[in-house]
């Protein structure tokens, strides 16, 4: 049997005040899916991807990322595997120039020279920003600090990639421009995200999460049709869309 990409059995985790975030959460993602992660504001879905790089982790249950437990013995293999790609692009693009920024994980693994220039190089066309290369993050639009900030986490070639929010306070034009990106991407993906036509457009699977806890976990296009069951979790298509028709 393959072994599973992302495999999380029975995790549980609490905050210090003792609240429960995560209530025995189960799934598994096999190598290449993409699926989205939906559900409501406090549904523990920023919980759950910070766990899959080692940020948390559980107080029960595991958490296994190409068969490897996420463990702080394991923190740093895993975080080769598991690229975080967090909604704001502050929090990864910070230095002079973007392919500064570009080249400051894969230097902090070790690579130098042609190695880590090509890392750059590599990193920058696949987002389609190579001619914003000397350019400093913050004269860059939305959706371009966007890219630079995938691009940062691409650089250090990740198998899997966890998205948080990636087309929050994106324009249309932006948009679809970072969905192109990612469809070109043949990376395990799990995508956290409350923009249900752009999980439909990317992902062939989806996950509800609510209250801790998988609530549903289908493909995309029956969960997004299924009215009541977003009801039931604050879920909602936007007016007027329409799934496109499946082939």
């Amino acid at each position: 049997m393959t072994t599973p990409a992302i495999d999380v059995a029975d995790v549980t985790f609490r905050y210090p005040d003792g609240r429960t975030v995560l209530d025995g959460v189960n799934l598994t993602i096999a190598p290449g899916e993409r699926v989205a992660l939906l559900g409501p504001n406090g549904a523990g879905k920023t919980t759950l991807m910070l766990h899959l790089n080692g940020v948390l982790l559980a107080a029960d249950g595991h958490v296994a990322v190409n068969g490897i437990t996420v463990a702080r013995n394991t923190v740093r293999a895993i975080r080769r595997d598991v690229g975080l790609v967090f909604q704001d692009p502050d929090d990864q693009l910070f230095m002079p120039t973007l392919a500064d920024d570009v080249a400051f994980g894969p230097a902090n693994f070790g690579l130098c020279g042609a190695e880590l220039q090509q890392r750059v190089d590599e990193a920058l066309a696949a987002v389609e920003m190579t001619e914003h290369a000397g350019r400093s993050p913050h004269h860059l639009s939305g959706g371009q600090r966007r890219r630079g900030a995938l691009a940062t986490v691409l650089a250090c070639r990740p198998s899997i990639l966890v998205l948080d929010e990636p087309s929050a306070n994106l324009d249309p034009t932006a948009r679809s421009e970072l969905a192109r990106t990612l469809t070109r991407l043949d990376t395990t993906m799990l995508i956290v995200t409350h923009d249900l036509p752009y999980a439909a457009q990317l992902c062939e699977r989806a996950i509800i999460l609510d209250a801790g806890r998988v609530v549903a976990d289908g493909a995309t296009h029956r969960i997004l049709a299924d009215s009541e069951l977003l009801a039931r979790h604050r879920l909602e298509l936007p007016w007027g869309f329409a799934l496109p028709a499946r082939t």
